[in-house]
């Protein structure tokens, strides 16, 4: 059972007071006012994350942040009459009814100013009257208002509203283009003079009616003059990325060479431009700058098997074949076997202690044990294995549909599985340790094993149920792994590390760490090595990935749809430019203007194209997320291994087992 009580104050706590948010007023209003009450069905956990939620009819519940935001600027005091545009939900209204006396407010869409009336009624809230109707002419017999706010955007500020302020109030509204927006705080001096202050750059709704935008786009006002627009800026400070087989491409990172970590992400686990780039980095950084660990989002005993390999180590044992567990594409692939066999090449004429090796960073083995848990429940009860598939699927940092996590159809039976599952997933790791333990494991892979005896019951019961808990507790795990190797490989050891841009973007600037209070291993090595980590982000526009429906499901090559307007990789892809390293310490002006939250785009092994807003897209404020981006517009997916790629003359002990 969702605690919306504590929500509530990690909200106040996270994305208000420490976002700036101080009227004791309005700190209360959002205290008190059950933002789950006006959310759809199905979406109340997602109720107090910092991001707004559809409500149908194309409209919006604004983030909680700008309901603050725009009442605090407004200046909403006891015993104030103040008029709302844009109705919507009603969750405005709500806060706004909890400080002023009377609150009249417009929706133009007859059923949300319905529903809204019937929340109110509810709740109790008798101070709120509703009107359907233009909100770009008010309502000018309640008024005139201490205080309007607008939760749609104008090409200006309609003059109507301005008439119906009364002196000394204060008007707050999104003015701009339809795709961006600056919030403006418009204050009536006297009864022919206002003042203007900008609040800031925001992205709302568009404002119908007669004195803002009109129905028919094709009649939509020309914006007044013209300021350089973010794709202008992306592209003035992009710099051009030369083929991966150009000695070039590698330098261009040597910016970052004197960082101890270097973490090397991907927007998907199915790119073959992300694998692709990385390996020219990391060659680069191994070659030239003495890196010697390459750490991969993979299972530890997987890439132990690849790393005996390329360190030229005797074989184990027990020889086993790695990455053969779903996703098997995000190892085997023609990309990462390409990168071993350099890497071994690059070992074979360096002493034991200067090799480079590759080490997994995923010790728990997660997705074996997840294998597990849907093995079991589809044989005892095939309706909770569906569930967890669904679960496992979706269950992401990023994912916002509520509807694919099956909470609310948990059943008594899959609660009752628990015990059984969490004994089958020790079962599985104890066969792991003892061949482990059989082909003779070096110091480190024993210590990393203990490392997993000790927690792991904690691990798979929380697994079980997945969530932000379980997200924290493997990337932290993670992160203490790579710490282990750092301290096996010496004091001066430098590594580079591959995972997806969830793990290795700081999780602090994004829903994950304001909304869900998860954390990282990029936030992790900012904060325990600081001024040693760089942290470099990839992404893409559109192309193909390679990806699965469901968790376990059959890889797929599916096309990657064009990314949502208003989105950080669309304001790359209208650069115009191809395929770039963005560094945002060379150019401030472009940091500053990228600085406001915007959606970012992640997909894991699985990818949902069908519900790609909800499944897919976050908030992020990515320069503070990495301190440099990698860009590819079009991309194609990974090629995986499989019987038609084994070449002539590939050694029995290859580790793939081709």
């Amino acid at each position: 059972m969702i605690d919306f009580s504590h929500a509530r104050e990690r909200m106040i706590l996270s994305h208000l007071s420490r976002r700036g948010i101080r009227d004791p007023d309005v700190l209360e209003a959002m205290r008190i006012v059950p933002r789950e009450a006006f959310v759809g069905p199905g979406f109340e956990e997602f109720a107090y994350e910092d991001s707004a939620l559809s409500i149908g009819h194309g409209q919006t519940i604004s983030q909680p942040f700008i309901v603050a935001l725009m009442t605090e600027k407004a200046e909403v005091q006891p015993g104030d009459t103040v008029l709302e545009i844009g109705t919507g939900s009603g969750y405005a209204a709500a806060i706004l009814s909890r400080i002023a006396a009377d609150v009249y407010t417009v929706e133009r869409h007859a059923r949300l100013a319905e529903t809204a009336e019937r929340r109110f009624a509810k709740l109790g809230y008798d101070n709120i009257s509703v009107r359907v109707g233009d909100g770009t002419t008010g309502w000018p017999e309640a008024g005139p208002f201490d205080a309007i706010l607008v939760a749609a955007g104008g090409p200006d500020v309609p003059q109507a509203l301005k008439e119906q302020l009364d002196l000394g109030g204060h008007l707050v509204i999104p003015v701009g283009p339809r795709d961006e927006q600056r919030l403006m705080k418009i204050t009536r001096v006297n009864a022919a003079t206002f003042e203007e202050h900008d609040l800031g750059g925001v992205r709302f709704v568009p404002l119908i009616g007669e004195q803002g935008w009109q129905e028919d786009k094709s009649q939509l006002r020309p914006k007044a003059g013209r300021t350089r627009t973010l794709p202008e800026l992306i592209a003035e400070a992009a710099e051009p990325l030369p083929e991966f087989d150009d000695p070039a491409f590698g330098r261009l990172f040597d910016r970052f060479a004197e960082r101890r970590l270097v973490l090397l992400g991907e927007a998907s686990h199915g790119t073959s431009e992300f694998y692709r780039a990385r390996a020219a980095i990391t060659r680069r950084l191994i070659e030239t700058h003495g890196f010697t660990i390459v750490a991969v989002e993979a299972d530890w005993p997987d890439a132990a098997v690849v790393d005996r390999y390329v360190r030229h180590r005797p074989p184990s044992a027990r020889p086993q074949v790695p990455f053969q567990r779903f996703p098997t594409w995000m190892w085997r692939n023609r990309e990462v076997m390409d990168f071993v066999e350099w890497l071994r090449s690059h070992n074979e004429e360096k002493d034991e202690a200067s090799r480079a090796g590759f080490y997994g960073l995923d010790i728990y083995n997660m997705s074996g044990s997840i294998a597990a848990v849907l093995a079991y429940l589809d044989k005892v009860d095939p309706q909770a294995g569906a569930i967890a598939r669904q679960r496992y699927g979706c269950l992401t940092p990023w994912q916002n549909e509520p509807s694919t996590y099956g909470r609310a159809a948990l059943s008594k039976s899959f609660r009752e599985c628990e015990e059984a599952v969490v004994r089958q997933c020790r079962e599985l790791l104890d066969k792991q340790l003892k061949a482990g333990r059989e082909s003779g494991d070096d110091l480190l892979d024993a210590a990393q094993n203990a490392r997993l005896v000790a927690s792991a019951e904690k691990y798979y019961r929380i697994m079980y149920y997945a969530g932000a808990e379980s997200w924290n507790m493997r990337d932290t795990h993670m992160f203490e792994t790579l710490r282990h190797v750092l301290n096996a490989r010496g004091s001066g050891a430098k590594a580079v590390v591959w995972a997806h841009n969830s793990h290795i973007g700081d999780a602090r600037h994004t829903d994950m760490g304001t909304a869900r209070d998860e954390l990282n291993i990029g936030q992790l090595c900012r904060e325990h090595f600081p001024d040693e980590a760089a942290l470099i982000g990839f992404d893409t526009h559109d192309g193909q990935v390679a990806a699965a429906s469901d968790w376990g499901s059959d890889m797929e090559v599916k096309a990657i749809r064009p990314s949502l307007n208003g989105s950080y990789e669309r304001h790359f892809h209208d650069s115009g430019v191809g395929r770039f390293l963005l560094d945002f310490s060379r150019d401030r002006e472009l940091r500053d203007r990228l600085l406001e939250p915007k959606l970012e785009r992640f997909i894991g092994v699985i990818y949902r194209p069908e519900t790609e807003r909800l499944s897919h897209y976050a908030h992020a404020s990515l320069p503070r997320q990495f301190d440099a981006f990698v860009w590819f517009d079009k991309t194609s997916p990974v090629i995986p291994l499989g019987p038609e790629h084994v070449g002539p003359g590939l050694p029995e002990t290859f580790p793939f087992g081709l």
